[in-house]
Order: C-alpha cells, then structure tokens, then sequence
C-alpha cells in the first residue's frame, strides 16, 4: 500500500510522462507544471513572451466507492483494539490546462498530452518505479523528491488507471470562477485508485498448531444462548440490590455472569447464580465498594451492560451471546424535601446510588424540567466520583401539584413508575415546585 506520499506521487509521475513526452515533440521548449491554474497563469504572463506550458492541477480528492468499505471492521469491540488497518482509497481529480500565445499552439499541446493519456489508460509499475527514484535528478530542488521513491505507489496491490472525465458547462464555469484565473483549453481526468495504508500494529488470532475436531450430534440443538435479562416487575433497568432473572436455552452448570460497559470501561464478573431451571438463573446487581476509595475499576455505575454467562463445556468454559441489561441510578430514599422554591438560578442537590462518574452524561428532572449536573466553578480541581450530584436549574417552574423526580444518567431514568402493583404508580420522590 502506499503511504500518505501517494497523491503527490501519482502528480509527479504524470508531470514527468507529460514532460518527457510534449518536450519530444519538435514544438519547441514545453514547461510542464503542476500548480494551481492561478499560479500557472501568473507565471506564464511574468514572461516577456508567454511560453508553451503545461500545468496538471488536482481539483478534487474523493473516496474510492468500490475500496472504501474493504478492510472493515478496523476496531474491536471495546473501540481500541485494532485489527486491521484498512486502506484509504482514493480518486484523484485533476485538470490539464494548455497555454500559449500563437495560433493554434494551445490546442497542439493539449491534443498531445491527452493522446498520451488515451495511450496509457494504466500506469506500468516499472514506469512508477523508474520515475519516482529518479526525482532527484530531474527535479533536484524540491524537498519531496527524494521522498517519493520511498511512498510505495509502485507496490500498492491496485494499479493506477486514468479515465476520462466529464465537467459540465456549469461545473467548468463555477470552478474557474473560484480558481479566480482565466479559462483555458481544460481536459478534465482522474486517476484511480490511491491507497494510503498507515502501519500501525493490528491484533492477529494465534495460529491453530493442532487442530481438534469433535462431532456431536444435535449440536444447533445444544447451543448456549441467553434470551433476555429481566429487571424485576417489568421495569426498563434494574437498581443496585435488584434481583435480575436470566433466561435462554442449555445454561445448566452456568457459573457466572459478565456486565461490560465499553462506554465506562467496566467489565465485572458476577457470582454466584441461582439456578431455577436448565435455562434459567437469577443474580443480584451488587453495590460498589464506595468511599474512602471511590469506585473502582469493576464497581458498577448507571448506564446500558452487555450480559454475557459463562457455561462449562467439558473441561472449558464457554460464553453466550450478549443481550442488553440496563441499570438505573436511583435517588436516595431520605431525599424527601416535599417542596422546593421556584425562581431562577436553582441548585438542587440529591443522594443516590450508585456513584456518579465525571465521564458520564447526567440530568435531574422535576416534573420534565430539566438541568445538568453543576461542576465545580473554573479553574475546577480534577472531578471525582459523587453520590450527591447538584444541579443548576436557570428556571424552575412552579407546579401545580407534586411531581415525580428523577435522574437520568447515560440515557438511563432512574425509576419513574412502581409497577409491583396491580396498577402502576409514580414512585417515590414526588415533590411540588411552588
């Protein structure tokens, strides 16, 4: 693959063909350039008499369609292990600009350089190869030459093509315009494809040295899988202390439960299991460890888990598939103001559980009015995990009666409804803004 070098590789091995090519042709002395056309223009006119020029400008870079989803995924599921490194595929878009002042000369130089890129719709890699080492001998003052050969535009497992493009009348138009130059016999091409590869160490699997194969039969029948995490009494997510039923297909023996949070970083493996059943299993979400120390690096905090069990399979331990399981913040039970004033600039300060983490995204809301948690004034010391956030309401609104309170923290309410019931209820606390 290339190197980030490529694009201007591929310019320089074109400028070079141009170059060997219109200067062999028996027109007199060809400059060949590879600058933008206001630039060219300006060069062209300094003279006392305009020279016969060539200019290839680069107007546009976009993604390849056919390369531009080969390689992925590059990261693995926890967002930093890479994999692979896929390549960036790119189409190059360039204008070929012809200048002279005799009759008909424009069009001579233009009718040769686009005869040579009909005649070479592929570029050899011996060609690239010859062209890009030898830059420092044809183009001795400019810093990259010495750096192309180097760039592996030769190497790259795709071939370089050159295909005609079309620029409509207004396209053409509106380019210039913002080229702020004067038109010219243009001929507008691309170049496919440019894949600019970055050599970062990937993540590979370790090579199977002794391959074990086993029949069983019924083996689609067997399969450990996991249906659903179930918070108690129907509720959207589970609280700290909460019992969380587990169910799916073939869990007997299951030993464990796993909750990852790749948002949070927190992977915490829980056990025991209460076995109801072969496909069965309840687990209590466990509290954290708490102050002096804070929560640790397993202690759960509110937000949306992936729960995976761990089943024996003979003598190894295989893991199901993932579903979702949502734990709930919960705003502590001895916060029961009854009323709070309304005006402007409100701090409300609330307990819960579990701790609250500076990375999250945490909300209180009174009856749908919403604030987000204060943090210390500015320059603010390095913010640490609390259980009685305060939050900043500009206005607070009076109610006409009491409504619920609750927190929102990673997209997840703490909880709003008491569906242990026969009919739902607003759950505690409920407070009147007056």
């Amino acid at each position: 693959m290339s190197t980030a070098l490529g694009i201007s590789g591929v310019t320089a091995v074109l400028q070079t063909m141009l170059n060997t090519l219109l200067n062999a042709e028996q027109m007199g002395s060809v400059s060949v350039t590879s600058v933008a056309p206001d630039l060219a223009q300006a060069a062209v006119a300094s003279g006392t008499d305009y020279p016969l020029t060539v200019n290839l400008f680069l107007h546009q870079v976009t993604p390849n369609a056919a390369w531009r989803n080969i390689g992925y995924p590059s990261l693995g599921p926890d967002g930093a292990t890479r994999l692979k490194n896929p390549p960036l595929a790119l189409d190059l878009h360039y204008l070929l600009t012809a200048y002279a002042t005799g009759n008909f000369q424009a069009e001579a130089l233009l009718g040769c350089a686009i005869q040579m890129l009909h005649d070479t719709p592929t570029l050899p890699r011996s060609q690239i190869r010859s062209i890009l080492n030898n830059l420092t001998a044809t183009d001795p003052t400019n810093v990259l030459s010495p750096l192309l050969g180097s760039s592996g535009l030769a190497e790259q497992i795709e071939m370089i093509k050159i295909m005609p493009a079309t620029l409509g009348r207004e396209e053409m138009a509106w380019l210039w315009t913002a080229l702020k130059a004067d038109y010219r016999p243009t001929f507008p091409f691309q170049v496919s494809v440019v894949l600019i590869q970055t050599p970062v160490p990937a993540v590979a699997a370790m090579p199977v040295i002794t391959p074990l194969v086993t029949v069983q039969q019924g083996l689609l029948s067997l399969l450990n899988a996991l249906a659903a995490a179930s918070p108690p009494n129907g509720q959207p997510a589970a609280c700290i202390g909460d019992v969380v039923a587990l169910s799916g297909t073939y869990l007997a023996g299951a030993t464990s439960v796993t909750l990852s949070n790749s948002q949070q970083g927190i992977q915490k493996v829980i056990t025991p299991l209460t076995a109801l059943g072969s496909g069965s299993y309840t687990f209590v979400v466990p509290a954290g460890a708490g102050p002096p120390f804070g929560p640790a690096p397993t202690d759960l905090v509110a937000g949306v888990y992936l729960a995976t069990v761990q089943v024996p399979s003979g003598s190894d331990t295989v893991s199901t598939n993932g579903v979702p399981l949502a734990i709930a913040p919960q705003i502590g039970s001895s916060w029961s103001p009854g009323t709070i004033a309304s005006g402007s600039g409100v701090v409300v300060t609330v307990p819960c559980t579990p701790y609250l983490w500076p990375t999250q995204e945490i909300s209180l809301f009174i009856g749908g009015q919403g604030a987000p948690i204060t943090l210390p004034p500015p320059p603010p010391p390095t913010p640490a995990p609390t259980n009685s956030p305060a939050f900043n309401f500009p206005i607070l609104q009076p109610t006409s009666k009491p409504v619920p309170v609750w927190l929102r923290v990673d997209g997840v309410d703490s909880p709003i409804l008491n569906l242990a019931g026969a009919a739902p209820t607003f759950a505690q606390p409920m407070v009147q803004v007056t």
